[in-house]
């Protein structure tokens, strides 16, 4: 995503791994987090000494699985059809799933989010050992490219903060891209400042559909973005404060680039939309078109969700270029609530009626995949 210039913010980083309801500051200690000690750190998914299928891998930070690390485990699983099982532990690594691996499923032992976290701190702008800058794509804690990917009580975070790094202009900080066709999480998070969850395709021609279910993403700056055709049920998004701007807007939810080519790009259904931020301070989305793809025309519908005063309800969208305004684009809304959905300026926004609503669902966006609740 476009950088933009902004004074040292945010000196916390606890959230990364507590709660989005506690608001109280955890460390980022690696090895194993709270559930870690419990005597099944495998849950009900088995152990290396009952294990289900011969593809069925175990993590453990402190050596009780097959892998100490998840980069390791994922090296490992080549092929086909991979299942993960992660114990609880904070794992301060990155991690790519290269497009061989496909099929490939990770499992938070736990079933708890907040217990298996996946982080790094690069940003777009930290210096590479070779030299250079990571770049936004390289920034990504966690980068899937493989088709048919799923992850289920998984936390994916990137913790790199602005004030940490003031000589850094680069500060988009990417937790996830998922680039792959059929991929899908359910019950998961992606914390992270800018640019947090990237949801994407490997390339402009091709459209990966992807599927978030009950999931958690907060974050400040465009902090869900890409060109996928991507499916967001029940999920709940969190704006953040900004100490270091003095003024609106402090950032976008959404910045969708849908290539124009793709009739479908972003689906928000049933969600919620939430701040720590003063009110009307983030605007609900922008189009993002790169300049790789100057015909992009972003797409997003949001419907039947729950928009709260965070959101500048009068002017809910704007223009990341000024060549390129929002309202040629794709954007819709469709029976949403709350303050941050109230309609004062109609023109502002665009809204659905219900023969038009009816064809933004889920099965619409997803086509003949069905992934599994």
């Amino acid at each position: 995503m476009l950088a933009q210039p902004h004074r040292s913010s945010f000196s916390r980083r606890g959230f990364l791994v507590a709660s989005a309801a506690a608001g109280t500051g955890l460390g980022l200690a690696s090895g194993p987090a709270r559930a870690a000690t419990r005597p099944r750190p495998f849950g009900r998914f088995g152990s290396p000494a009952a294990r289900p299928t011969p593809g069925t891998l175990y993590v453990h930070p402190g050596g009780a699985g097959d892998f100490t690390t998840v980069r390791d485990a994922v090296a490992a699983a080549s092929g086909s059809g991979h299942t993960l099982v992660i114990a609880p532990g904070v794992y301060r690594q990155t991690v790519a799933v290269d497009p061989s691996r496909t099929e490939m499923t990770w499992i938070g032992a736990s079933e708890d989010p907040r217990d298996v976290v996946i982080v790094y701190d690069n940003a777009a702008g930290t210096p590479k050992p070779g030299g250079g800058t990571y770049g936004t794509t390289g920034s990504a804690t966690t980068t899937v490219q493989a088709d048919g990917f799923t992850a289920r009580w998984i936390t994916f975070a990137n913790d790199s903060l602005r004030a940490d790094h003031p000589g850094i202009t680069g500060t988009q900080a990417v937790a996830l891209k998922v680039q792959g066709d059929r991929s899908a999480f359910h019950h998961c998070r992606f914390l992270g400042h800018q640019d947090t969850l990237y949801a994407d395709s490997m390339a402009l021609g091709t459209f990966a559909r992807q599927y978030f279910a009950h999931c958690y993403a907060e974050g400040d700056v465009d902090f869900v973005f890409g060109r996928a055709t991507a499916v967001f049920e029940h999920c709940r998004f969190r704006t953040l404060n900004r100490t270091d701007l003095s003024a609106a807007p402090y950032g976008f939810v959404f910045a969708p680039s849908t290539a124009g080519a793709n009739p479908l790009g972003y689906l928000v259904t049933g969600g919620r939309v939430s701040s720590e931020a003063p009110d009307g301070a983030y605007k609900l989305a922008r189009p993002w078109v790169p300049s790789s793809d100057t015909t992009a025309r972003p797409m997003l519908t949001v419907r039947d969700t729950w928009l709260g005063p965070g959101i500048d309800a009068v002017a809910p969208y704007t223009d990341m270029s000024d060549a390129y305004p929002w309202q040629s684009m794709r954007f819709a809304e469709y029976r949403n609530t709350g303050p941050g959905a109230l309609v004062s300026v109609p023109e502002n926004r665009p809204r659905l009626d219900a023969s038009r609503a009816a064809s933004h669902t889920r099965d619409t966006y997803l086509g003949d995949w069905r992934p599994c609740a």
